[in-house]
Order: structure tokens, then sequence, then C-alpha cells
């Protein structure tokens, strides 16, 4: 691992003993200084350009604008800050949202503060470092749906579909009848409740079931 760089910090986090728990740890415990601390997003958007953080901790469950909201603004007002989600929330959905608003690392709240130190250290390596059950989470979001309603035929069949395969093609390539493939494909499409190629390939995507 590279050695730690100085580092400014900022926490946002309602919790005033969490908040102070871990401003201590961090200003005391590493070579990072903790150079303010909020209890919302709404009272940080006032000074925290003048704190001038190269990282935020920051927390979810804010009062007013909650921590998923905060993430745009505050890459808003300083483009180049990396953000640490520190939550108790570990749903896929959410987890999900905050990557794809810009936070750079994701931890719940029972993580040891050395891990959350050496996060700070890893995103400003140019990391994206997570809890392991976060992480777990992300790659299994990332997988094929495991709720699909489709049979592993279908979903072969659906796969060489959204890759332009014809019915002729598909049955050329899995060895089987055209006319085999016809009664697949209409009972892809009966499950997915769709109408045409192009709407089976859409909802495909959206659910990942290819």
């Amino acid at each position: 691992m590279n050695e730690p760089v100085a580092a400014r910090i900022v926490i946002i986090e309602d919790d005033a003993t969490i908040r102070e728990g871990y401003a201590y740890l961090v200003s005391n415990t590493s070579p990072y200084q903790v150079v303010n601390t909020y209890g919302s997003f709404d009272d940080a958007k006032l000074k925290i350009v003048k704190d001038n953080p190269d990282v935020i901790i920051l927390d979810i469950q804010l009062p007013g604008t909650n921590g998923i909201e905060a993430l745009p603004l505050l890459k808003k007002l300083l483009p180049n800050v990396y953000i640490i989600m520190l939550t108790v929330h570990e749903t896929e959905k959410i987890i999900l949202e905050a990557l794809a608003n810009g936070a750079s690392g994701y931890f719940t709240k029972n993580t040891p503060s050395s891990k959350i130190i050496e996060a700070i250290n890893d995103v400003m390596q140019g990391g994206g470092p997570m809890s392991p059950n976060v992480a777990k989470k992300v790659i299994t979001s990332l997988q094929k749906n495991p709720d699909s309603p489709l049979t592993k035929r279908e979903t072969q069949i659906l796969n060489l579909i959204t890759r332009g395969k014809d019915r002729s093609q598909i049955a050329t390539e899995l060895f089987i009848e055209t006319e085999t493939v016809k009664t697949h494909i209409k009972n892809i499409y009966l499950k997915l409740n769709v109408n045409s190629k192009a709407d089976a390939i859409k909802v495909a995507r959206n659910n990942r079931l290819v």
C-alpha cells in the first residue's frame, strides 16, 4: 500500500457522538486533519468550500437534504473532492444510487475506525473502498438476476436475440429446430409481458436477465 498523504477531512453526520468520535480518531491516529464537522448538509453547504476538504465522510440519513441528494451538490461545489459514505443503509438500491451520484467509497457504521482511515488513503490513491458486505452487493447487482422467470434455454435464446440473431441462426447455433425456437420466443414474450423483439431486449437489459 502507498504511504498515506496529508489530507483535509470534513465529516457530515447528524449523530454528534459518532461525528465527534470519528473526528477525534481521524485527527489523532492518522496523518489526516479534520478541518470541520457538520450535523447536516444544509449547514455544511454554507462553509464547505472554504474548508477545502480533500475527502468528505458523509452520512446518508441526514436531516433536511439527505446524503444521496447531497452527493451531486457536493460534487458541484467541490468537483475534485472524494466522498466516503458512512451509513447504516446497505440495500442494493441505495448503494448503487450513492455510487452513481459520485461516492468514492461506501462503509457501514459498524466498520472499525482503522478501516475508515485506510479508506481515506485508498480514495486519495484513486481506489474505491467498500465494506466487504457492500462490495458483495455491488458484485451481485452486476450479475444476472437470480429471480429471472426464464428457463436456462429461454435465457440462452434471449441472449442470442439481443446479439441480433434471427430464428434460423439461433436454431443452428443451439442445434434445435426453428419451430422450437419460435415456441421458446413465444414463451419469453409471454413471461416478460412484451409483444416485440425490441421490448423483450429492453426488459431483459433493465432487469439483468441476460
